[in-house]
């Protein structure tokens, strides 16, 4: 028996967790369960992780963690549950796939038009990282993260998953065209890391032209791999291509612990009444059978599910409405019946297990994720945000008594856009603006001259942050303004 972490969830979980394990056990998949304590109404109990320090610990000794939907308590100042869950446990790659139900009516079904998608979106960094700060008490900031490890990870496993389920095409979702440093950097690695995959077709589409292509012709894509915002968007996206969140299954995956979970919402409005889809929790519970190496059991369970999609059986959310809906324990007594039949269109092949190399394993330290820095860093000036309600040639000014022999103010802009040494009068400003000095030195600057600086600025601004303006063989890390 296979030991892992169940989380009900909080609403409508309990009731289609219940559903989903009651068909497991039913089809006899060897699982043993180990249920743990997470969700709202353990951050109401003062846990502000929304998990109790045993749950955690079970969870990092199995390595496996099955949950249902969770909220997070609104108002309180906590952080989502769901991607703490994610960050604390490096499930870098968060998979999922969304295929043509027979049975769930959509605009693409009945047109006759196929869909079979997997998005893997990155889940760790972009501005996920939730590192927000107000600069002013009109300017708010938030962090943006994308790193090269981080992207190399998630790509990997995309390009593997790609292989594996022998697609024809992956793409790469991206806004590199605005964002050229730190989406650049995710598209450098998807090319890096197509080079090794010359059996698949590797292409990029800019995430606004992406969406449009979904909506239009979704059968043209097969797997596409995003950062975490831009991958949030279009996975829910996706979902609504197929029939919504109750369709659409999740896995996390990461290299030591993974979690599979539905990513629909709680329905308070329901909770208790019996009447809840179990589909997409199920779905991801088949995803979590086949990791674990059960694929006969995913299989069997699999074909059912879609024979009974496939016969108009339904629950109250979606199908025809003038058949009688079933509640949820109805709905998966109906599945387990079915056990043995495979629909028409679709049928899972029932392949032999596999035996999984467990990846789990308990490491002594934190794992240091990082590539070789193969150009020396050159500090070649520093961005300062500072505060200040003067028009642009008075920053200006008071600016350009700091500069000093080793820097020389390049420019001056407000919400990213140049207002000085030009720009226009049309431009609204707000009360926080952006001075970038740079240095004529080919050797650079030092710490200590970045500091030296800073303590001539305050003499005449509130510094609200910096950033320093590095550089490796002569190639800038650092981006122009707008219009400079």
């Amino acid at each position: 028996m296979t030991k892992i972490a169940v989380a009900k969830g909080d609403g409508i979980g309990s009731e289609i967790m219940q559903a989903v394990l009651d068909i497991f056990n039913q089809a006899e998949v060897p699982l043993q369960y180990e249920f743990v304590e997470m969700g709202k109404w353990v951050f109401d109990k003062g846990f502000s992780n929304g998990m109790t320090p045993e749950a955690q610990a079970t969870i990092e000794e199995l390595g496996i963690l099955f949950k249902g939907p969770m909220e997070t308590p609104k108002g309180k100042g906590v952080k989502s549950v769901n991607v703490t869950a994610r960050k604390t446990w490096n499930t870098y790659a968060n998979k999922r796939t969304f295929q043509t139900l027979h049975g769930v009516d959509t605009v693409f079904s009945k047109a006759g038009i196929p869909i079979d998608l997997t998005i893997v979106r990155e889940n760790i960094e972009d501005t996920y990282g939730g590192i927000e700060h107000m600069l002013t008490h009109d300017v708010a900031l938030s962090r943006r993260f994308i790193t090269r490890p981080g992207s190399e990870q998630v790509i990997r496993y995309a390009f593997e998953m790609a292989k594996k389920k022998g697609a024809r095409r992956i793409t790469c979702g991206h806004k590199a065209n605005i964002m050229k440093i730190t989406d650049g950097l995710f598209l450098e690695v998807f090319y890096e890391i197509a080079r090794e995959y010359p059996e698949l077709k590797a292409d990029d589409v800019i995430v606004d032209d992406l969406c449009m292509k979904l909506v239009s012709r979704p059968d043209l894509f097969d797997v596409i791999v995003l950062t975490n915002l831009q991958g949030d968007i279009v996975s829910d996206l996706c979902a609504g291509l197929v029939g919504g969140l109750g369709f659409a299954p999740s896995a996390n995956i990461g290299d030591h612990i993974c979690i599979f979970e539905a990513v629909h919402g709680t329905a308070p409005d329901i909770a208790g009444k019996n009447i809840a889809n179990p589909t997409a929790l199920l779905l991801s519970g088949l995803s979590m059978l086949r990791h674990l190496g059960f694929m006969k059991k995913a299989a069997m369970i699999e074909n059912a599910l879609l024979y009974t999609l496939e016969s108009g059986i339904h629950t109250g959310d979606f199908g025809n409405k003038n058949t009688t809906s079933l509640n949820t324990t109805d709905f998966a007594n109906t599945i387990i019946q079915n056990f043995g039949k495979k629909p028409s269109l679709q049928a899972k092949e029932e392949t032999p297990d596999l035996p999984v190399t467990p990846t789990h394993f308990r490491p002594s330290k934190n794992p240091l994720i990082m590539s070789k820095e193969l150009i020396q860093e050159v500090i070649m000036g520093v961005d300062l945000f500072v505060e200040s309600e003067a028009q642009p040639d008075g920053v200006a000014e008071k600016m350009l008594r700091h500069s000093g022999e080793k820097f020389q103010l390049i420019t001056i802009t407000n919400r990213g856009t140049q207002v000085w040494p030009k720009g226009s009068i049309f431009t609204n400003l707000v009360n926080q603006f952006r001075c970038r000095f740079e240095t004529p030195l080919e050797t650079g600057v030092s710490q200590q001259d970045i500091l030296d600086l800073q303590q001539r600025v305050i003499k005449d601004f509130k510094i609200c942050s910096t950033e320093l303006l590095n550089s490796w063989g002569g190639k800038k890390g650092y981006s122009l303004a707008q219009g400079q």
